[in-house]
């Protein structure tokens, strides 16, 4: 019954970026040509989101679901690990055209060159496993 609850969450999220035009290619490349504020807006408001969040989350004192203490852990500070990822991220997102959510909420709205993009993730996600204890962490 519980997986119900996240096939409608998935579902309505998928809509919504569907509907606020998210997932459109052209909305991705406008934004990394710096054509138009449209993305930056929703993520820039996604983030504002998930700050506020966060900080109830933490004033609050929420338990989950085994009622006990949500607790998050502070990232580990660094510079350039975060920039590689985040730049490579970015170079997979904006050679596929979406970022792994959206990529299959585009498979699901008929989009079926997304299958190509979906391989090459799941292609990328097992080479980083098996390389993954020899790369700087």
């Amino acid at each position: 019954m519980k997986i119900v609850r996240f096939l409608f969450v998935g579902m309505f999220f998928g809509i919504v970026l569907v509907k606020s035009e998210a997932v459109s290619w052209y909305r991705i490349i406008e934004m990394f040509k710096f054509q138009a504020f449209h993305m930056y807006g929703i993520i820039g408001s996604a983030v504002i989101l998930g700050v506020v969040a966060l900080w109830v989350l933490k004033k609050s004192r929420v338990r989950n679901a085994e009622g006990q203490l949500i607790h998050i852990n502070p990232k580990d500070r660094g510079f350039v690990k975060y920039l590689l990822g985040g730049t490579l991220f970015g170079l997979g997102w904006a050679l596929g055209g979406a970022c792994p959510g959206p990529m299959y909420i585009l498979l699901g709205t008929g989009v079926f060159s997304m299958l190509i993009v979906i391989a090459s993730a799941l292609l990328g996600t097992f080479v980083y496993g098996i390389l993954r204890n020899k790369l700087p962490h």
